[in-house]
């Protein structure tokens, strides 16, 4: 199941890659370049902090071809991909979710120190965003006001609390990434964001 999700997450950062990419006028090497990045981003910084080499995506081709096939799929439906919007952002939800319980486990499994383990989630989760967003030259939305990365690390803080409940490891992690998507959710929907920190000048 997992897996199957991971993909399913896989197809909508590359498409989400591929919709920037086109914002940008990019050329159809720039597109594949952008969907890639943004697919697979995060989880390469993980990997390559816990020294878990080749990454993941580097081991199982599936991915590699996922991507593409995403990309071109974009690329020749792009007069109607607008209407696929909101079915986008919702994969991109779960696989947030999904993103940061793997990073946590997998710091878990390097024997790292929870906190630690919280900002591998967190990485794996949106550090493809963060990529995409540097090489089409726009400030990342994880360091503006939107609640991105805050939903994944309540999600990441959730799991070392839940694990000292009377439950299986299992439940605690998909109730994690429930909170992670239920935080995510809920603050696009009633437009929740982290106050902004910035006084705007008063005109005379």
């Amino acid at each position: 199941m997992f897996y199957t999700i991971d993909i399913l997450g896989t197809i909508a950062f590359a498409i989400s890659g591929v919709l920037v990419a086109f914002d940008k006028r990019m050329d159809l090497f720039g597109v594949l370049i952008i969907a890639f990045v943004t697919a697979v981003g995060g989880g390469t910084l993980r990997d390559l902090l816990i020294g878990n080499t080749p990454v993941s995506w580097m081991k199982d081709i599936t991915y590699t071809y996922v991507i593409i096939a995403s990309a071109f799929f974009a690329i020749f439906f792009r007069s109607k991909i607008n209407y696929l919007r909101t079915s986008l952002f919702l994969f991109d939800t779960i696989g947030i979710g999904l993103y940061t319980v793997i990073g946590v486990q997998k710091g878990l499994q390097a024997e790292l120190h929870p906190i630690i383990c919280v900002a591998l989630g967190t990485m794996t989760a949106s550090f493809g965003g963060v990529i995409r967003d540097i090489l089409c030259n726009e400030i990342p939305v994880i360091f503006r006001k939107e609640i991105y990365a805050t939903a994944c690390i309540l999600g990441g803080l959730s799991y070392f609390l839940l694990v000292r409940l009377p439950i299986e490891n299992d439940v605690a992690l998909l109730i994690s990434g429930v909170i992670v998507i239920v935080v995510r959710l809920l603050a696009v929907k009633f437009k929740i964001a982290l106050p902004n920190i910035y006084r705007e000048k008063i005109r005379n």
